[in-house]
């Protein structure tokens, strides 16, 4: 039985156009299925689930064909922070006026 992982819509789609992508970019390389599956160490099956998209191929596969497709820096590149524009907005709007020291917590000797 095919396992079901209850993701929202636009990541499902997300995921599609990924193993679209990377489909096509095999093919752009004129890399067959068997070649990509040996160079990354997979299976034929599971480059194939890779290339639709499906949301349970574990993200070592997706990171092993983008190696082998010579695309990994954009993978490392994906969440980086110089990218993140809304987590560095949220961060500036709650940066302290000043930073302080954390004080040490006093031990009490005498219990």
């Amino acid at each position: 039985m095919k396992k079901i992982i209850p993701l929202p819509t636009p990541v499902l789609r997300a995921l599609r156009k990924l193993g679209q992508d990377i489909n096509d970019a095999r093919r752009r390389r004129r890399v067959t299925i068997e070649l990509m599956a040996e160079r990354a160490g997979l299976s034929r099956a599971t480059i194939g689930k890779i290339e639709k998209g499906d949301p349970t191929a574990s993200m070592g596969g997706y990171a092993a064909v983008l190696f082998v497709l010579g695309m990994d820096k954009q993978l490392s590149d994906l969440v980086d922070g110089a990218h993140d524009f809304i987590g560095r907005r949220l961060e500036d709007e709650k940066l302290p006026q000043r930073v302080r020291r954390p004080w040490a917590k006093k031990r009490n000797d005498h219990e």
